[in-house]
């Protein structure tokens, strides 16, 4: 398999804009219309994932080994929206078509070859963790919704009880269904780390053209019942920490590395030693350092440092500028192992800065691929502007 030729083939084909998604999903909705109510109504922003969502699990099937288990678990979250095995048949079917359609004469029998080789792969690894998880999971959670908290001007922290245990490890993200927007589904980490009343508590902040972050903020009442999808994301969960952590955050990305810091903390109660970890939150504007109380009480202990960034308001006597730089310059950060997570540019901007600023090796910075072209659900999509 030229998984080069796939990459190439891709970008080809990527240069096609919104014609490719309006056509791949014409042709699968022609030929399996039973499919259509398995997606929103409205598909404006579930055209916009595709090219990003397949182009990145088909061609990385070089690096199968290292993505496998968040292949799978991307199989078992699709148990949600009750994929079945022959449905990944028809995506199949439909993206060949679709390659086929824009690459024209350059689709020859061994790049077709090549690219089916590599989908099968994929969908195998997805419905074997589909089925995996069925012998002990639900498809989905119902959830309460215990409480809902404004904590800045587009912020709310929203606690949820499931009726099952749901077990997950600090750092995943869930899939999110409100009543307010059936099957718009959206992807959030929770907070904390699991506890033993089993809530789970979100950071939600509006973003623009964000149906489901808007309806979550300004329209989810205590009592409504949510639908939580299979915990995904293996890249900012810690098995065995490290010496030194480096945690960066930006707005509402801080809620996975916050859950680590409180399982790094249980370690530190438990085993009396552990990491030493720095969290930067970086903001806008000094009002969106919406966790900053909490943050400050546990930088009481002896292994937590917490630094906030504005990066907007001149007048702000603190740590000034975009976070990533922030934190790059209060290094040295040699020796850890660095956890980034917010928006695309975000993360984008932090991973140069401390790989060229402060000599982090790119292999010891870790960050999620949810909202910036990674490994994504097909048949899901997020808000705008990525993972919340």
């Amino acid at each position: 398999m030229d998984t080069a030729q796939l990459k190439d083939s891709w970008n080809l084909v990527a240069k096609s804009g919104d014609d490719v998604p309006l056509f791949f999903y014409s042709h699968l909705f022609l030929s399996h219309p039973e499919l259509r109510s398995m997606f929103p109504v409205s598909m404006s922003q579930q055209r916009d994932k595709l090219v990003g969502a397949l182009a990145n699990i088909v061609t990385h099937v070089d690096e199968l080994d290292e993505v496998v288990p968040f292949i799978g678990s991307l199989g078992s979250d699709h148990r949600r929206f009750a994929v079945e095995p022959e449905h990944y048949d028809a995506v199949g079917a439909s993206l060949l078509a679709t390659l086929q359609h824009f690459l024209g004469n350059r689709w020859t029998d061994e790049l077709a070859g090549d690219w089916a080789a590599a989908y099968g792969i994929i969908a195998k690894v997805m419905i074997d963790g589909a089925a995996k998880s069925a012998e002990t999971t639900p498809s989905w959670w119902n959830a309460e919704v215990v409480s809902t908290e404004r904590r800045s001007v587009d912020v709310s922290a929203i606690l949820l009880r499931p009726d099952q245990p749901l077990t997950y490890r600090p750092g995943q993200s869930m899939a999110i269904e409100v009543p307010q927007r059936p099957r718009l589904w959206r992807y959030y980490s929770p907070a904390n780390a699991p506890r033993d009343d089993g809530l789970i508590e979100l950071h939600v902040q509006v973003v623009d053209g964000g149906q489901v972050s808007s309806a979550m903020v300004r329209t989810l009442r205590k009592g409504d019942t949510v639908k939580v999808g299979a915990p995904v994301g293996e890249a900012l969960t810690l098995e065995d920490p490290p010496e030194r952590v480096l945690m960066v955050a930006g707005g509402t990305g801080l809620a996975p590395l916050r859950a680590v810091a409180e399982q790094l903390d249980d370690h530190w109660k438990q085993q009396g030693s552990g990491p030493k970890v720095d969290l930067f939150h970086g903001v806008r504007m000094p009002w969106n350092l919406y966790d900053d109380d909490a943050l400050t009480a546990l930088a009481d202990r002896p292994w937590f440092d917490y630094h906030a960034a504005v990066s907007d308001d001149p007048s702000w006597r603190g740590l000034r500028g975009p976070v990533g730089t922030v934190a790059a310059e209060h290094g040295p950060w040699s020796g850890g192992t660095a956890l980034v997570c917010g928006s695309p540019a975000m993360v984008q901007h932090t991973v140069i800065e401390l790989t060229e600023a402060a000599g982090i090796p790119r292999s010891d910075i870790r960050h999620e691929h949810f909202g910036d072209g990674g490994y994504q659900p097909v048949f899901a999509q997020h808000d705008a502007g990525g993972q919340s």
